[in-house]
């Protein structure tokens, strides 16, 4: 089983095959260039690099959110059009639960936390049991005060990764009550390779389709709709 995955749902863009349990290629970039201008060069290169034929690939892997509604918009104009010229599924990942991959078997309760701007993140709570990823908190937006309040009161060890730890560390520090720590710098944003692991999860239990239906999960509406619909209430209101 082969699966190319695609992740540009935050700083991070990040491209990798892997072919069961091995990961054939990763390309992965946080520097300054938009997802727009690096994802195709990045699939192109690893391609060529690894000698892939496309149509040896069995599914193809996409951070379906939330994040970044320009970096999902991408990610899935990618994906969908390399399902539709391959004729290979699409396996639709949370985001969230790509991240908490990275930290696999770790001990303590893994938080990762997306900056969502607005003093809110994008998170979810997960632990290992038995090697397989638990789903303790299903991701969601929520306030950075309301997250700690809950970590407060579950009581546990903590980690903490993502985009969101060096915005929101110093709120972290003075609120959190429990023991806690950052994942380091090698694990602590998106990484393709762990988003097509979680994909084979997804793919064994059923849960994927084509190019046809995906669609990205956003969990919240973006500032332009925001804005939209707050100039229609105020003139509904008139």
């Amino acid at each position: 089983m082969k699966i190319l995955a695609v992740d540009s749902s935050g700083l991070v863009a990040s491209v990798a095959i892997v072919e069961d349990e091995n990961l054939i290629a990763e390309y992965t970039v946080n520097y300054k260039k938009t997802h727009s201008q690096t994802l195709l060069p990045m699939l192109d290169e690893i391609v060529k690099m690894t000698e892939t034929d496309l149509n040896s690939i069995d599914a193809i892997a996409v951070a379906k959110g939330p994040g970044s509604f320009t970096g999902l918009r991408i990610g899935s104009a990618t994906v969908k059009g390399l399902g539709f010229a391959l004729d290979k599924p699409l396996i639709g990942v949370p985001t969230v639960e790509g991240l908490a991959m990275n930290l696999y078997d770790c001990k303590s309760l893994i938080c990762p936390i997306m900056d969502a701007r607005r003093n809110q993140v994008y998170t979810g709570l997960y632990r290992f049991r038995e090697h397989e990823l638990q789903v303790v908190k299903d991701q969601i937006p929520i306030a950075v005060e309301e997250l700690l309040t809950t970590l407060n009161m579950i009581g546990e060890e903590v980690v903490f990764l993502g985009d969101g730890v060096p915005v929101y560390e110093s709120v972290i520090k003075e609120q959190l009550e429990v023991p806690y720590s950052f994942a380091p710098a090698h694990v602590n944003k998106q990484r393709a390779s762990a988003l097509a692991v979680r994909a084979f999860y997804y793919y064994n239990s059923g849960l994927y389709g084509n190019a046809d239906d995906f669609t990205p999960e956003y969990l919240r509406m973006s500032q332009a709709e925001r804005e939209r619909a707050g100039k229609a209430g105020s003139d509904n209101a008139q």
